[in-house]
């Protein structure tokens, strides 16, 4: 019989409603699954059993009283260690907050229980969500399923990896310069990071508000088109998989970055014209250099990070963790001349964006220009970003999400799609017709680490 942990809510939801799942059981399910597979990963920081279990009693209440609050009623979601849930110990993954117990739910995390889901636990952080992984932060940072001695990528680093391992299948994200798409590309997942300003950032740790966007990530591109639906208070409807009539821009030289592993532009290429395949006509553009607006972006964010935690840096730098400390402290040598530049290069970077985006519905390139680094990349305890292509859309505000596109030596690999500002349904379109033509997807990372490959099964699609 399937663990209902491996089934996708849809089926999940279609046997919460005619009798064959609880919620209850489906809860325990979960937890059962997290003490099983936790241990080696380290995604969930904390976990409260007895609340997770009477949430999803209620849920089995209202649904056999004929209530139904939606695709979400009675589904498990983790939830990132930045966003408020009343009376958990939300802490930023920072030594900054060893003692801090949320007071309110963020509006978001509202949304969610209104929409009847039920909150799993709060998966781990970068160190105040900026940078690592460091090993001074609060806890230990999260291993990649794919491969425990590599980086599930950040900030949202507990949340991809446990929908990787198959703990859950949905999880509350944030992403501020890629927080939520490189580590969805390196654990083989789904993250959709939506308009800059839809969605509620209160009772949210805030970095470089011009940049941070909630996100949601899902092990397929339903699930995260249901779990942003939730968010946004307002269900999407779920993706058709043909692209006939779509324009899809395609610059393969953001591929070709001296930093990109060789394999990335031969995995996109695949992915390009995969799409061609499903119906859509992909042309070729130019973009501004990858190198100028990701040197931008880091700026503004390095700029905006100081502003944000100015009065930490100064009382309390001494209990910050090494990178987040290193990523501060880069803000305070800009100058007002150097942040004027980047403002520029946004704002033409926007420009440029928003007219290809009148001669093309979606552009598509690389997440990220490498599979997860190893730990050992990081051993000297210096902050950097790893070669991603997710800057310069968080610099500009438009929506963008990865799906998986492959792999390298094994590890996965993920296709960035990004569109008009509120063209999420378009994006969550094309990557659902992608997804559905390939298999890149279907693999299960947990089951691959025991060395048993396993292909989702009609019943589990």
């Amino acid at each position: 019989m399937t663990n209902p942990v491996d089934l996708t809510l849809p089926v999940v939801a279609a046997r919460l409603r005619d009798g064959r799942l609880t919620a209850e059981t489906l809860a325990q399910a979960h937890l059962d699954r997290i003490a099983a597979r936790d241990e080696g990963i380290g995604a969930f920081v904390h976990l409260d059993a007895e609340a997770v279990l009477a949430a999803a009693r209620s849920a089995d209440t209202e649904l056999a009283c004929g209530i139904d609050r939606g695709p979400l009623h009675g589904i498990c979601v983790a939830i990132k260690d930045i966003f408020d849930v009343a009376g958990w110990p939300v802490r930023h993954g920072s030594r900054l907050y060893p003692d801090r117990i949320a007071a309110t739910d963020c509006t978001l995390v509202t949304r969610l229980r209104t929409a009847g889901a039920v909150p799993l636990g709060l998966v781990a952080t970068y160190d105040l969500a900026i940078v690592g992984p460091g090993d001074d932060g609060l806890y230990p940072q999260p291993r990649n399923p794919w491969d425990p001695a590599r980086v599930t990528g950040g900030s949202s680093s507990g949340a991809a990896a446990a929908i990787a391992a198959g703990m859950v299948r949905v999880a509350l994200g944030s992403d501020t310069g890629g927080s939520v798409r490189s580590p969805s590309a390196y654990c083989g997942i789904v993250g959709l990071k939506p308009t800059h300003g839809g969605l509620p950032l209160d009772g949210v740790l805030p970095l470089a508000p011009s940049f941070d966007v909630p996100g949601a990530m899902g092990r397929t591109v339903v699930e995260t088109a249901l779990l942003y639906g939730a968010l946004r208070g307002n269900p999407v409807k779920l993706p058709a998989l043909s692209l006939d009539g779509k324009r899809i821009g395609y610059d393969r030289t953001w591929s070709l970055s001296p930093d990109a592993d060789p394999q990335i532009v031969h995995a996109t290429d695949a992915a390009a014209s995969t799409l061609s395949l499903c119906g859509a006509e992909i042309r070729r553009v130019t973009l501004p250099p990858l190198s100028l607006m990701t040197a931008a972006a880091a700026v503004l964010i390095h700029a905006e990070g100081l502003q944000t935690h100015r009065a930490h840096l100064a009382r309390d730098g001494g209990r910050m963790g090494r990178m987040a400390y290193q990523s501060m402290a880069a803000g305070a040598v800009l100058t007002e001349t150097d942040i004027a530049q980047a403002r520029r290069a946004a704002d033409l970077l926007r420009a440029r964006i928003d007219a290809l985006l009148q001669e093309v519905d979606a552009l598509i390139l690389p997440t990220t220009l490498t599979p997860a680094p190893a730990f050992a990349d990081f051993a000297d305890g210096l902050a950097r970003w790893s070669p991603m292509c997710t800057l310069p859309f968080s610099m500009t505000g438009h929506p963008a999400l990865s799906v998986p596109m492959g792999f390298a030596d094994g590890l996965p690999l993920g296709l960035q799609i990004a569109g008009r500002h509120d063209a999420e349904p378009l994006l969550l379109q094309i990557a659902a017709s992608f997804e559905h033509t390939t298999d890149h997807g279907a693999l299960d990372a947990a089951s691959l680490a025991r060395q048993a490959p396993v292909f989702m099964t009609e019943e589990t699609t």
